[in-house]
């Protein structure tokens, strides 16, 4: 879940930089629709108001990055698509220059975010799948890591817990298309951090997972009595589950 290739790149700021075609107010400022060429070599090409990009515009970075979408006062800020050097795109809402709001972030590795952001950061409820294997994460996040109530869902299972630190932790269960699912507890054993590691990184967290109780799944009945699944081959399965829960 890498955000290589997100970052913000700088747009030239100033009201009267670079070569500009198009409208302008009594006071001589860009002021409508008109196309800039600015100094460090990116071009916009959109409205103004007193000076500033205000209004849809599109804005081509010299790096190959591209802008489509709203701006106010000179910031990206409400709807718009930002396509980045490396292949992958933001689609959303934008705040302060920010990806703020609901969007959808495509990664150059074919991974889809789709949820909330606050100040550039995967933040609030949100979904995201796994390009190579089509497992998704449905939950919460908090600055960018998984963090609280959320799903892994593989194609015939799924984890159900709480994760801390991007990564399983606590009190949780497998629940497994046969009809079974096993409960249990996620804990973490810290490893050591490289020597030059910064002093505020993350700790590197691994999972184990502690196996508990497997009881069958209390599958409705139309006439409103419970029934149990039938439960079969459900070792392989567990064992295979939870390596590939732990991997995601």
């Amino acid at each position: 879940m890498s955000d290589v290739g997100s970052e913000d790149f700088d747009e030239e700021q100033g009201p009267n930089l670079g070569v500009y075609e198009g409208e302008r107010n009594e006071k001589e400022e860009r002021h409508g629709y008109g196309k800039a060429t600015l100094p460090n070599g990116d071009k916009y090409e959109g409205y103004y108001e007193n000076g500033k990009r205000n209004g849809q515009g599109t804005y081509k970075f010299k790096n190959g990055a591209r802008y489509i979408g709203q701006y106010i006062k000179g910031k990206k800020h409400g709807e718009g698509i930002m396509y980045y050097p490396d292949g992958s795109k933001y689609e959303g809402q934008w705040v302060d220059d920010m990806r703020h709001g609901n969007g959808t972030y495509t990664y150059v590795n074919g991974d889809l975010y789709n949820g909330e952001w606050t100040t550039n950061n995967r933040h609030g409820q949100g979904v995201y799948t796994y390009s190579e294997t089509g497992t998704k994460y449905v939950g919460t996040w908090v600055n960018g890591r998984r963090e609280g109530a959320g799903e892994l869902i593989h194609s015939n299972h799924k984890f159900v817990g709480q994760f801390s630190f991007d990564v399983p932790k606590g009190k949780g269960k497998y629940i497994f298309d046969i009809g079974c699912e096993q409960l249990g507890e996620y804990m973490t054993i810290e490893q050591p951090r490289p020597d030059d590691a910064e002093e505020d990184a993350p700790p590197i967290l691994v999972p184990k997972w502690k196996a508990g109780r497997v009881q069958p799944i209390q599958l409705a009945d139309p006439n409103g009595e419970e029934g149990e699944a039938q439960v079969a081959g459900t070792d392989d399965t567990m064992g295979s589950a939870v390596a590939e829960s732990q991997e995601a």
